[in-house]
């Protein structure tokens, strides 16, 4: 795959800026230029530090599910579409399979699934999609179908997405990976430790609240309370810390804290990576893929069931050398979720994906 250009379609506004950041760098070993073009709110400063050495075109063009429409969307496909062929990419990946539903590439194009509305809604409002937002599963579904490769980053949601788009061709799995921080070895801090889009009802953080007022310790809370599209939440009993730096969650880490996630919807969940990798004891929600991902190296609770949380972690505070037995099953069960692994199955894939149109040109020649 030496000299592949990659042109990848990615946000700015949670985890997927994290993968590709992390994907564009693990890819280098492997000859694969990354381009960086990032739709929807532009990235901070901070961000953009942290993608210094890449290549990055912020192209301002709409998101899916942000407040958009179907018109919005085919146009940033065509826009896409145009810089791809500027930027002269061998293969496109998109974070956002609804632009490639009504856009032509010239190049082969791959469709990660790190999340979509109609698998969210379904998890979390566990009723029909509305009517407005049909047009959004539509252009997904159309999308998806386009796509050479379409990827989800667990086997779970893997089946999910199949079976809500109702997909003929299956869709493979590429487990997510993250380079751990390097941390100082620190005492087992007494506290309890959440985080991510707090805004998000996927999150289902208000489970966590209501546990909150059931621990004798304090229960932090890091990342934002307010979405780019408005939504929000309301949280009396959680430490909100607001969004972190990476040193400053580092530092949070360290100390080894009970992490908890009681989400409804998590297609992987870098938060929870991110907490093994340090040795943190994990409290999580019952759901697929924290069972694919974690099992045997978490405590798992019915994601509704703030009693249920509460005494896991109390469970967990009263005893240091379970919590610290049960970090160490986390940290060794983050060991096989690594960027190199990452960027080799994607490489694989893209290798797949471009072999059709590599035969095609020669033939021709």
């Amino acid at each position: 795959m030496s000299g592949l250009r990659l042109l990848l379609i990615t946000d700015a506004v949670g985890g997927v800026w994290t993968y590709s950041l992390e994907l564009a760098r693990a890819l280098q070993p492997f000859g694969v230029e990354t381009v960086l073009a990032v739709s929807g709110p532009s990235p901070s400063d901070e961000q953009r530090e942290a993608a210094t050495g890449i290549e990055l075109i912020d192209t301002g063009l709409a998101l899916e599910w942000l407040d958009t429409n179907a018109a919005a969307i085919r146009r940033a496909g065509d826009a896409l579409a145009a810089l791809a062929r500027r930027e002269g990419a061998d293969i496109v990946q998109t974070s956002s399979a609804a632009l490639l539903g009504g856009a032509d590439f010239d190049c082969p194009t791959v469709a990660v699934q790190h999340s979509c509305v109609a698998t969210w809604w379904s998890a979390v409002k566990r009723s029909p999609l509305p009517d407005d937002f049909e047009w959004r599963r539509d252009l997904v579904a159309t999308g998806l179908r386009r796509a050479g490769a379409v990827i989800a980053p667990t086997r779970a949601f893997a089946m999910a997405t199949g079976r809500t788009y109702d997909l003929e061709a299956p869709v493979l799995a590429v487990h997510n990976g993250r380079t751990p921080r390097h941390l100082p070895d620190l005492p087992q801090g007494e506290f309890v430790l959440t985080a991510g889009r707090l805004w998000d009802q996927g999150k289902n953080v208000q489970t966590l609240d209501q546990a909150a007022a059931r621990i004798g310790v304090p229960f932090q809370a890091a990342g934002p309370v307010r979405g780019p599209h408005g939504a929000s939440v309301s949280l009396e009993q959680l430490t909100l810390l607001g969004p972190l730096s990476e040193s400053r969650l580092g530092g949070l880490l360290a100390a080894r804290p009970v992490f908890a996630s009681a989400a409804l919807y998590e297609p992987f969940g870098l938060a929870a990576l991110e907490a093994a990798q340090a040795g943190c004891a994990l409290v999580l929600s019952d759901i697929d893929t924290h069972r694919e991902l974690w099992d045997g190296a978490a405590i798992f609770v019915d994601a509704s069931d703030a009693a249920g949380f509460a005494e896991a972690i109390d469970h967990l505070l009263d005893d240091p050398a379970q919590r610290h037995r049960l970090g160490e099953r986390a940290r060794t069960a983050a060991r096989r979720y690594t960027p190199e692994r990452m960027a080799s199955a994607m490489v694989q894939v893209c290798a797949r994906v471009a072999a059709p149109q590599a035969q095609l040109i020669a033939g021709a020649a």
